[in-house]
C-alpha cells in the first residue's frame, strides 16, 4: 500500500474486497452489473488499482493488457463522496504505470467524462462497442 498527501491509501491486491466493497459504485449506469460480476471484474484484471479511505473502498481501476503494444482501462469509479480530490485522476495513472510501457492505452467513457480524460492526456478516438447490459446480471 501506497499513502498520497490526501490520506487516501493506493493497494494493488483485491483479494480482500467482498462485494460490500462495491455498494456504492455503478451508479449511472444504464444498467448496474451484478455485484459478483463487479467483484470479478476487478478481481480477474490483469492490473487493479484500489483507493480507500482508512478501511474504506473509495476507488478504483482496473486494465486489460496484453503487455506488450496495447492496454485497456474498462473501469475507474469514485465514490460520489470522494470526487473532485484527485482520487480518478490518480487512480489513472496508476493503473497505466502498472500496465507497464505500452503503445496504446485506450478507454471508452460517456461525453460527460470525456475532459476529465482528457486533461490526463486522451485524445478522443473512433470507436465501435457493442453492449448487452443483460449479460452483467
Amino acid at each position: 500500500m501506497h499513502m498520497s498527501k490526501d490520506s487516501i491509501v493506493y493497494a494493488d491486491d483485491p483479494t480482500e474486497l467482498s462485494v460490500d466493497d462495491l455498494a456504492e459504485f455503478f451508479e449511472g449506469w444504464r444498467a448496474a452489473p451484478a455485484p459478483e460480476r463487479c467483484l470479478a471484474a476487478i478481481s480477474e484484471a490483469d492490473a487493479c488499482v484500489l483507493a480507500f479511505d482508512g478501511d474504506r473502498l473509495v476507488g478504483f481501476a482496473t486494465a486489460i493488457t496484453d503487455h506488450a503494444l496495447f492496454c485497456f482501462i474498462p473501469l475507474v469509479e469514485v465514490a460520489r463522496s470522494h470526487r473532485g480530490r484527485g482520487i480518478g485522476s490518480e487512480l489513472v495513472r496508476r493503473i497505466a504505470r502498472a500496465s507497464g510501457p505500452i503503445y496504446g492505452t485506450y478507454l471508452c467513457c460517456d461525453e460527460d467524462t470525456a475532459s476529465f480524460y482528457e486533461r490526463l492526456g486522451f485524445d478522443r478516438v473512433v470507436g465501435m462497442a457493442r453492449q448487452d447490459p443483460l449479460a452483467a446480471r
